[in-house]
């Protein structure tokens, strides 16, 4: 995707999901803004391949998600589609399966994801923000799962990506109660990692990408394959597989470049390698 000879714009399909090559940083962004970047049944079964796509595509160190305009992150699933696939209980589970199958493709992206919000992160959106290893907000965003407002039963997945994150207490409260909440709250609460002038965010995501690209890859990758072991319960916690991805680092070119790049005062030149 992201090579000398591709293209800046990687096809997904579909007009409603963008993905554009910024150097080694993939943004991805989710255009449906006459709905304010509403998750469609038809982005939704774009992502997968896109997904697939940027994890094997090594030119690609880091992702941004993003919504486009100035409006919305994502203002959560598009309500119009509800009457056909979120009604009968045959609907149901076949929208359970896709979303299932969704969070499968965003866990098995194992480079650093980050979430550029914007305005409203709603509902579904909220749940596809909790995937990012990192939520940089713009100070006019809005956050809050409308479902009570709904009648609908938020998936359990959501539910405790959201608990683990900012704890029972404040998931609580932005369930039962529906609200939104601001930009200024959603930090207080540890929801997102901080919040910027809106003028500004862009550049502050981009910034902080392009650092963490310049950064070495197996590293990077094993951190997040720690952390994410981490939070697992303690007996499913796959250690071998994070001991192995450290063990590769340690035997990596990059390794040794690292070594060179400080005893001669550069910054080094990582492959992945």
């Amino acid at each position: 995707m992201t090579s000398s000879s591709s293209p800046a714009w990687h096809d997904t399909g579909t007009g409603q999901l963008l993905a554009e090559a910024v150097g080694a940083v993939a943004v991805v962004t989710f255009n449906n803004p006459a709905k304010r970047n509403a998750l469609s049944s038809e982005m939704r079964a774009a992502l997968p391949g896109l997904l697939l796509a940027l994890q094997a595509d090594r030119a690609v160190r880091v992702v941004v998600m993003t919504g486009a305009g100035d409006k919305a992150f994502a203002s959560g699933a598009d309500i119009s589609e509800f009457g056909e696939r979120r009604t009968s209980p045959q609907a149901r589970a076949e929208y359970d399966r896709v979303s299932a199958a969704l969070n499968r493709s965003w866990h098995d992206l194992g480079k650093p994801l980050i979430a550029m919000i914007r305005g409203f992160c709603i509902g579904g959106g909220l749940f596809t923000a909790l995937q990012a290893d990192i939520r940089i907000a713009a100070d006019d965003g809005q956050f809050g799962v409308p479902a009570a407002r709904l009648g609908l039963g938020p998936g359990f997945a959501g539910v405790t990506a959201l608990t683990s994150l900012i704890g029972p207490s404040w998931t609580s409260e932005m369930l039962f109660s529906a609200r939104r909440f601001s930009a200024a709250e959603a930090l207080q609460m540890g929801l997102v990692n901080r919040v910027v002038p809106a003028a500004s965010l862009r550049d502050e995501v981009m910034s902080l990408a392009r650092a963490i690209a310049e950064n070495a890859p197996l590293t990077v990758t094993a951190c997040k394959a720690a952390i994410r072991e981490a939070s697992r319960p303690p007996g499913h916690q796959d250690t071998g597989r994070v001991e192995a991805m450290i063990e590769a680092c340690f035997r990596s070119d990059d390794y040794r470049e690292g070594q060179r790049a400080f005893a001669e005062k550069r910054p080094p030149a990582f492959t992945g390698r």
